[in-house]
This record gives C-alpha cells, sequence and structure tokens, in this order.
C-alpha cells in the first residue's frame, strides 16, 4: 500500500492542517517490519517540510500513554501515527489517549478515524478488497499467481472527524475541508 509515499502526504497534510506548529510527534511500532523504512522516510519529509519530528516507539498498546505525554512534553503541534496492526487495534484507546493529551492525529487507517481520531489519509480499503477479489478470481479460473502483475492501491481516501476537531478546540482550514472524501460530524 505504498506506506513510505503513504507517510509523506500524511504528514504534508498534517502541516497543511496546522501551518502554525513546527514540531510533530510520530508514534512508531519498532516491532512493525514496514515501519524501518517508514520511519527515516517519514524524518526525510520532515526534514523537506522545514519541521522537527519527535518519534516516539510503542511496542505495545500500554506505551501509548507514556508516548503521547512524551509528545506533549515536548509541545508538538499533533502527531503522525504510522499504521501498524497495534493501533489498529488499540484504534478506540489511541484516539482516547490522544484527546486525553489534546494531541490531533493523523493516521494511516480510516477506521482510526471512525474511532475517534481527527484524520486519515489511506487506501481505499474497501476498493482493495474488491481487487483482490479480482485476483481470486482469476486464480480459481487457472490463472498462475506468478503471472499475475503486483497492483499498487490507486484509490485513496481523506477523512476528516469534525467531532474531534471540535472537542480540540481546532479549526480544520476551509482548504482542508474541501479535500476530504468524508467529514464525520
Amino acid at each position: 500500500m505504498q506506506s513510505t509515499e503513504l507517510n509523506t502526504k500524511q504528514l504534508e497534510i498534517l502541516k497543511e492542517t496546522l501551518p502554525q506548529s513546527t514540531r510533530f510527534g510520530v508514534l512508531w511500532n519498532p516491532s512493525t517490519p514496514s515501519h524501518q523504512l517508514g520511519l527515516p522516510a517519514t524524518e526525510s519529509a520532515g526534514e523537506t517540510l522545514g519541521i522537527t519530528l519527535i518519534p516516539v516507539p510503542a511496542r505495545t498498546a500500554e506505551e501509548f500513554d507514556a508516548g503521547l505525554t512524551t509528545m506533549a512534553r515536548e509541545h508538538v503541534g499533533g502527531f503522525l501515527d504510522l499504521a501498524s496492526p497495534l493501533t489498529y487495534s488499540e484504534r478506540f484507546r489511541l484516539a482516547e489517549l490522544a484527546l486525553k493529551h489534546r494531541l490531533p492525529g493523523m493516521f494511516g487507517i480510516r477506521a482510526n478515524v471512525e474511532a475517534g481520531g481527527l484524520m486519515s489519509y489511506a487506501a481505499d480499503i474497501i476498493d482493495l478488497h474488491r481487487r483482490a477479489a479480482a485476483y481470486i478470481d482469476k486464480i480459481l479460473k487457472g490463472a498462475n499467481p506468478a503471472d499475475l502483475p503486483v497492483e499498487q492501491a490507486s484509490k485513496f481516501e481523506f477523512v476528516i472527524n469534525l467531532k474531534t476537531a471540535n472537542a480540540l478546540e481546532l479549526t480544520i482550514p476551509p482548504s482542508i475541508l474541501a479535500r476530504a472524501d468524508e467529514v464525520i460530524e
């Protein structure tokens, strides 16, 4: 799903949403293999955007509170969650802690926003499932899986949770709202 490119785009949107902020946290999981590439790519994007990133590792859900406490203590304007199975499965807890620490978050999975996170920019999971079904159909009809081309996500969605923005007393710029595929009110 092009995670390193997505992390860069997510950081760009976060910066556009919070233009006065020059410091952002990055919640990442050292146990998630894709984060070994995702974190350096995100740090490089931060340099390009002229922002300071505060990477905070969290291997377990129990480490979320300490991680977000560190971010708040470092006076970050918001944080980027590098999507992982952990932050997906613990999305309600993470959203609750982000509100507790008054930290706007950008997520790589729509479900995190539905759980109370501020916003996400991610591949459209429903579209990915439809495309996977087409692959399965081809294989069941006799296609050799090795002969099928690798496809990358081509449909993405940007979701904003205005309830969370209001709870954080955050005004989302109209230019950002206009780009959203869905706004949760």
